[in-house]
């Protein structure tokens, strides 16, 4: 390129000005062309910044003037309901004052001396001479009438309290329903935006963060912009009004009291500051613990296998205790501070009523009333601004959440998949090329998958591309899909560069069959919808024939109506290929991608599907990647990829001349069928085709692409191979779980029956026992506890002492009582100081240590539960981890889904479909929020007029009582301090009761989980043990059918035995019931009837961890853990200390070493989620490795060899020989070249064994086995 490089942005519709191209000057830094100006580099997924990005009236972005208007007037009728407070201040002094006034005349009137005439009180005449009685002529009396008085103070109360009532109602309920109004819309512009990201965005993104995004994260924005705001501009209003009063009415008490109140604001402020950093860092701990539990759930069947139950426990419980650290210390902060403002405001009472006094009594510039009108004034503003101050904490929290949800809206995607920029071509004629494409993944910006690849593929032709896996293959398929831009070079479309293309109309002219077809939750016949919406049923039908799914869709019950489960998990491997074939039908594509399409299916669905395929392949440009020879022969051009480098090209032909890349793969896969096809010629009466039918041997790379952060969550150990059954499965049987969008409910009966059970609450004692090893936390905690409840009635008590002293007439005794009085405030703080420390740190720690033993607890008794119990769908990965951190919404399960399998949707452009149905769901919370709307707001309302009503009430009968029976005023002040403060606990505390029941019934849901005892207990110690272990198995006449799916008969009276040291091979038609064999034998199922015996000992009475030690499992579809290459082959044992160099040698025999060692970081390198950074031969090196390091009696290979290329197959293929040296081996497999020399070849049909035998044997029988060998028949 030159020096100045030249940036395609985006091509607008004519018409628009075109801002497509960039010219620069400067040498351009990288890309050379790319389609985006987004200025951050994907590979670095995670970069060190700040926490909170986003201002706090950013977050109110998406109201609408609807919105603006309600959240206005919330906030005037809040500030109106603000100032009632200090409005009732005034109101209370007075109140105040004519007390003490009656109160002085009592004084006055009780001195026999004293007496009343004309209103004025006077001596007695007999002492007249005597006393000087200078100070008596203004002392009026009789005219005051206390109940009067106290009638019209009642009144003002009713009438402050009504207009309460209503502020309070409007004031909440405006701002929740503006509230539910922007959540629900953050929630569609959230969702909507995240189909759009291209997938590289995926790769550095994980599915469980997103859910956790979108359910808890929204839900602390809505905190953050409903209520809270109105609650904290009510609290700041009073705040204003409060110190407004005071300085009216006393500025100089006010000022010394304000002297002091920086040092409570100075502590709100840092409280504030550290309670949402040190909630950042706990949500992120928990949020690593919730993505551990989600892929330990996901691959439960490894964890099994391996035994690493107790392993993950652990793993689990290490990133639970970095969260209880930051937990504990939130609450020792908390308790500091908030101790520390108690210990600040009882000084001011002290030093408020010490100097206030002296105002009153020695310089008589205020009454008592005012005294106390600034006094409260002041406090009642400091008070509230305190109050104001969890609010803070919500609106932080808020803005915690919005950052990353926000920038993820602000997030323009490299590749918009809903874009309308870009050309749509009149005509398309297909032909594709690439020039000079240079690629990584943006996970792996370290590792070249494609390197200046250049390659023509002509319209109208099949073009094959082979090569071994992790050559760049697949790649090079997903960059013509657009699911990738190259970093360097480009890819053209009839010479033009695909980016300038609209890119759904891109992706609607391409027809995509993978290895691994991914379906949605639904109907087959939605499925195959989804190629084309608005299709007709003809359509339907006529492309599922040409599928060859016709007819099996017709065999099932409800036929094209038929649930396929989550992930396709109720079909089997070669009719979920079918069905997606037909998807990619529908749509009548102009370019046809097929990526290994049959290559998980056994011979006869396989000859069935490539007929098909060669059928809808004329006329149109088709790329195949495949290595079966039977497959690419037929090609019009080959070409050959090398280390993501096109090395040759040309016809079948031509390229065995060259004897280069193709010559290798075509002599090594030849060699390998070359015995097994002359038996089979000579037997078949040399017929001509034999040869060509017989290439069985198969291999495939696995798309290194097809990224597992968006795989089916529930990818399982056994691949698709386990729900298996005589007859096509139509329900939950399958190692995923089964989930149906809510869109399919009403048409599904099953559904309702198991619906949640309801749960009793659970009782407190228990819940409380799993809390005993705190016990002493939580007695020092309830011990702070107490005292703290008990600083408000003794504030009371001291409160109406210092009024009475306003009316003690003699100046000496009532200076002395009132300095002791604010010497006891003193102590009350320092007292509190300390205790509210205690309460805070100990009732932390209890809650945080209780916390996280209940979900270590969880997640241990999930992991302890059988197989069967993980099929259930109400058990999904999902709802599971959902489970261990909140309960599961209705919401995130939706949204799961189509993030799993974003990539399916992309290739089928279907992103619209799924944001408008989850926006569909969201329509049920709105409305339960706007509903909850209206009754919060009227509680909140009721709430806060209590008091003025209550207060009314009480002073009126206090002024009744001080009257007609003679009580002393300060005793009203006294109770009426006492009970209001005590209420507004009481009513704090039942705040917490919707907490509690909540607490109680999720507590109960727990200890359901707890108590429930698995069918197969892993935990467990009982059962047999030996030393001898042979390895000798027998199935006896078993039957079984899966726990989900008791309906469909799996097995039919299963008969065969291995003995020690032999192999057993497993043949027949995907869903015969082979993988579902092996999972017997391992235990993570029982027989319902029938047995199997190891050792002849009956399996069910075998310890299961001991049986699961002697036995070592390969399958096609391996799991990996997101953790380094070295931790993955440790897993094959977790009872004990793997040396590193038993790990190379594991490695070496399983040929994975040289290839460890040419990664830059070697044994550490992280395979990424599900080992979604390696290609698929070397996933299965490393479960190779995984299994030899275990030292097994029994090996199991689930089609081990099937995922890789014909170069690496031999290698494995030898490893797995030497593996299966003096061990007893279960091989499953469709390809025949592999088991030829087994000992016990067994073919299955519905269940049973039809045959068995050796080869020879079976070949000589003419039965199934040789008509499988030789025409790829039907075997039934």
């Amino acid at each position: 390129m030159p020096s100045g490089s030249v940036k395609l942005q985006s091509i607008k519709k004519l018409g628009q000005e075109n801002h497509s191209y960039e010219i620069t000057d400067e040498e351009p830094a990288g890309p050379y062309m790319t389609m985006t100006t987004s200025k951050e580099d994907t590979g670095q997924c995670d970069k060190e910044q700040p926490a909170i990005r986003v201002g706090f009236f950013q977050l109110f972005r998406f109201s609408t003037c609807n919105e603006v208007l309600m959240m206005v007037l919330g906030s005037i009728c809040a500030v109106l309901h603000g100032s009632a407070q200090p409005l009732m201040l005034l109101v209370f002094g007075l109140l105040t004052d004519t007390f003490i006034e009656y109160d002085i005349e009592l004084n006055e009137l009780s001195d026999e001396r004293k007496e009343c005439v004309n209103n004025t009180i006077h001596w007695k005449e007999n002492y007249t001479d005597t006393m000087n009685q200078s100070h008596l002529g203004s002392m009026s009396c009789g005219v005051l009438d206390i109940e009067y008085e106290m009638t019209k103070f009642a009144f003002y109360y009713v009438g402050i309290g009504a207009a309460v009532f209503i502020l309070g109602y409007f004031q909440i309920s405006l701002w929740v329903t503006a509230a539910a109004k922007q959540i629900q819309l953050i929630r569609k512009i959230y969702f909507s935006k995240v189909m759009r990201m291209e997938i590289g965005w995926f790769d550095c993104t994980s599915v469980g963060e997103l859910n956790t995004r979108m359910s808890d994260d929204i839900n602390k924005i809505n905190d953050a912009i409903a209520d809270q705001v109105a609650i904290f501009m009510q609290r700041f209003t009073t705040f204003v009004c409060g110190f407004c009063i005071g300085f009216v009415k006393g500025w100089k008490l006010t000022l010394v009291i304000v002297a002091a109140s920086p040092l409570i604001g100075i502590g709100a402020g840092l409280m504030a500051l550290f309670v949402a950093k040190l909630t950042g860092m706990e949500l992120q701990a928990y949020a690593k613990a919730g993505a551990i539990a989600d892929e330990v759930l996901s691959s439960i069947r490894t964890v099994a296998a391996f035994g690493g139950e107790k392993k993950e426990v652990q793993r689990y419980d290490k990133n639970l205790i970095s969260a209880q650290r930051w937990g504990i210390r939130k609450g020792l902060i908390m308790g500091f501070f908030t101790g520390y403002m108690w210990l600040i405001i009882f000084l001011c009472y002290g030093l408020a009523f010490w100097y206030g006094s002296s105002l009153v009594i020695d310089t008589d510039e205020y009454s008592a009333g005012t005294l106390l009108q600034v006094f409260f004034g002041v406090l009642i503003a400091a008070m509230n601004l305190g109050q104001a101050s969890p609010c803070l904490e919500a609106f932080a929290a808020g803005r915690g959440a919005a950052t990353i949800i926000f920038e993820t809206i602000e997030r323009e995607p490299e590749i918009d998949c809903l874009s309308e920029a870009g050309y749509k071509l009149d005509r398309v004629n297909g032909d594709l090329e690439f020039h000079n494409v240079t690629f990584h993944y943006p996970s792996r910006p370290e590792v070249k998958i494609l390197d200046k690849l250049s390659v023509f593929v002509k319209s109208g032709e099949t073009t094959a591309f082979v090569g071994p896996s992790g050559a760049g293959k697949s790649t090079a398929v997903q960059l013509i899909q657009r699911f990738y831009d190259p970093k360097e070079g480009m890819v053209t479309l009839d010479g033009h560069d695909i980016r300038g293309l609209n890119i759904q109309w891109l992706r609607s002219l391409i027809g995509i069959v993978e290895q691994e077809p991914v379906l949605f939750a639904t109907t087959i016949a939605e499925n195959i919808r989804y190629g084309r919406p608005g299709v007709s049923m003809d359509d339907i039908v006529t492309a599922t024939k040409e599928a060859n799914a016709y007819n099996f869709i017709m065999d099932l019950p409800q036929k094209f109506d038929t649930l396929v489960g989550e992930g396709g998990g109720q079909m089997s491997g070669g009719q979920k290929q079918r069905i997606a074939i037909a998807r990619a039908l529908v749509r009548n594509p102009r370019i046809l991608l097929l990526d290994m399409a049959t290559s998980a299916l056994d011979n006869e669905s396989e000859a069935m599907v490539q007929e098909a395929l060669d059928k809808v392949r004329l006329g149109r440009t088709t790329i195949s990647i495949a290595h079966r020879l039977s497959t690419i022969k037929n090609a019009d051009v080959i070409v050959g990829f090398e280390h993501g480098k096109a090395v040759e090209r040309g016809k079948h032909s031509e390229l065995l001349d060259r004897k280069g890349v193709y010559f290798t793969l075509v002599t090594l896969q030849s060699q390998g069928d070359k015995a097994l096809n002359e038996k089979a010629r000579q037997m078949a009466e040399n017929k001509e085709d034999a040869p060509e039918k017989l290439s069985l041997s198969r291999a495939g790379s696995y798309r290194a692409s097809m990224r597992a952060s968006i795989r089916q969550r529930a990818r399982s150990q056994l691949s698709n191979l386990i729900p298996e059954s005589s007859v096509p499965i139509v329900g939950e049987l399958g190692p995923r779980a089964y989930a149906v969008s809510q869109a399919d409910k009403s048409k599904n009966a099953i559904e309702e029956e198991d619906e949640e059970d309801p749960v009793e609450p659970a009782p407190v004692a228990r819940i409380l026992k799993y809390n005993l090893p705190e016990w002493p936390y939580m007695l020092f905690g309830s011990l702070g506890a107490a005292v703290n409840g008990g600083v408000n009635p003794v504030y009371s008590l001291l409160f109406s002492q210092i009024l009475a002293t306003f009316s003690v007439t003699d100046t000496v005794a009532q200076r002395k009582e009132i300095d002791s009085i604010c010497l006891f405030f003193v102590m009350v703080g320092v007292v509190s100081f300390f205790t509210q420390m205690l309460q805070g740190y100990a009732f932390s720690k209890s809650g945080e240590l209780l916390t996280r033993r209940l979900r270590r607890l969880g997640f241990h008794a999930m992991l302890g539960q059988e197989i069967g119990w993980f099929d259930d769908h109400k058990n999904s990965p999902g709802a599971l981890t959902t489970r261990l951190a909140t309960d599961a919404s209705q919401v995130q399960g939706i949204s799961g889904e189509a993030l799993n399998n974003i990539r399916t949707i992309a290739g089928l452009g279907k992103e619209r479909n799924f944001v408008d149905t989850y926006n569909a769901q969201l329509d049920v919370p709105y409305q339960a929020a706007l509903k909850k709307a209206n009754v919060y707001g009227g509680c909140y309302g009721f709430a806060q007029c209590v008091v003025f009503l209550t207060n009314s009430a009480s002073y009126r009968f206090g002024g009744y009582l001080v009257s007609q029976e003679g009580l002393h005023f300060s005793l009203v002040f006294r109770v009426i301090s006492a009970i209001v403060t005590s209420g507004t606990a009481l009513g704090r505390a039942s705040s917490y009761t919707p907490d509690y029941a909540k607490a109680k019934i999720s507590a109960a849901r727990f200890f359901q989980l707890l108590d429930r005892v698995p069918k197969i207990s892993v935990y467990s110690d009982k059962g047999d043990q030996w030393e001898s272990f042979q390895g000798n198995i027998e199935f006896i006449d078993c039957k079984f059918t899966y726990p989900t799916r008791p309906d469909i008969q799996v097995l039919n009276g299963l008969n065969v035995a291995v003995k020690t040291g032999q192999t057993l091979a497993f043949v027949g038609s995907s869903g015969c019931g082979k993988s579902t064999s092996v999972q017997l034998l391992e235990r993570f199922y029982d027989p319902d009837k029938g047995r199997v015996l190891i050792d002849g000992r009956d399996s069910t009475l075998v310890n299961v961890p001991f049986l699961r030690s002697k036995i070592g499992i390969v399958s096609q579809e391996p799991i990996l853990f997101d953790c380094s290459i070295l931790e993955n082959i440790k897993y094959g044992d977790n009872s004990r200390d793997i040396s590193m160099d038993e790990v190379i040698s594991a490695a070496k025999k399983s040929q994975l070493h040289d290839f460890v060692m040419s990664l830059p970081e070697k044994y550490d390198t992280n395979v990424g989620a599900q080992g979604s950074q390696l290609s698929r031969g070397q996933k299965q090196r490393i479960a190779i490795a995984r299994a030899i390091i275990r030292d097994p009696k029994i090996l199991l290979l689930d089609e081990a060899t099937s995922a890789l290329d014909t170069e690496s197959e031999k290698t494995v293929q030898a490893a797995l020989d030497k593996a299966r040296e003096g061990r007893t081996c279960i091989v499953i497999a469709h390809r025949l070249s592999t088991i030829q020399n087994s000992d016990i070849i067994a073919v299955m049909s519905r269940g049973y064994v039809i045959e068995k035998g050796t080869h020879d044997h079976l070949m000589a029988l003419k039965g199934a086995y040789y008509k499988l060998v030789t025409t790829g028949a039907p075997i039934s």
